[in-house]
């Protein structure tokens, strides 16, 4: 069956957004009294929602309820006054999208559904897409693969004809589990070795075109 629905990771494989995201990490872990860390640092604790990267950035458990919900909050009050100061699509990124522009298209993040929608409008990309889903669009973070599977099911996609394209292991778990072949870019944030389960690995967003073609 031809390739019909391409969805999408957003951080590391659309849009290179450590820079923003790492100033509003540091805003939030200077307003409670913590240390800054380095943008490396915290590029390797993004991928799994900003729950999960505050807790590690902060060294703090879960069960801190009160100093998770600050830094959540000091988090949010920066990041959405500045989610694109830095943040750029990445190279061919746009030139690929207008290529696809016959092709239902879609993002799933582990960030919140509203700042995906706003990073993409503000940089002009939200019109590509037909569905935007965050990690609390449909109850389900990637590795679940009930986000790619509700995706599916709204845009009248079938697995056959479905492909995921990010930049790291949970975006391939995801896409297995959800029976869909996944593309891995080498140039996110995560170290090629870790993406050695994907079914294809690529290092510019344009190869997924002919990557399409042979599996139509």
């Amino acid at each position: 069956m031809a390739i019909e629905l391409i969805i999408f990771d957003l951080d590391g494989t659309l849009v290179d957004s450590i820079g923003d995201i790492a100033g509003a990490v540091n805003y939030a872990l200077r307003e409670i009294g913590l240390k800054s860390l380095t943008v490396d640092e915290i590029r390797g604790l993004v991928g799994a929602g900003v729950e999960n990267l505050l807790l590690k950035a902060a060294g703090i458990e879960e069960f801190d309820t009160a100093r998770k919900d600050l830094l959540k909050g000091h988090f949010l009050e920066h990041y959405t006054s500045h989610i694109a100061d830095k943040s750029r699509p990445y190279e061919n990124v746009l030139e690929t999208l207008d290529d696809l522009s016959k092709m239902k298209k879609g993002v799933v993040s582990n960030k919140l559904q509203s700042l995906s929608r706003l990073l993409l409008e503000k940089l002009s990309m939200l019109r590509y897409f037909e569905a935007v889903y965050g990690y609390d669009t449909c109850g389900g973070r990637k590795p679940s693969p009930v986000p790619i599977i509700k995706m599916m099911e709204e845009l009248r996609a079938d697995p056959t004809g479905t492909i995921i394209v990010g930049d790291s292991a949970t975006d391939i778990e995801a896409g297995h589990a959800a029976g869909i072949k996944a593309v891995a870019v080498s140039y996110g944030y995560r170290a090629v070795s870790t993406l050695s389960q994907a079914d294809y690995i690529i290092d510019d967003i344009s190869e997924i075109i002919p990557i399409i073609g042979t599996l139509s």
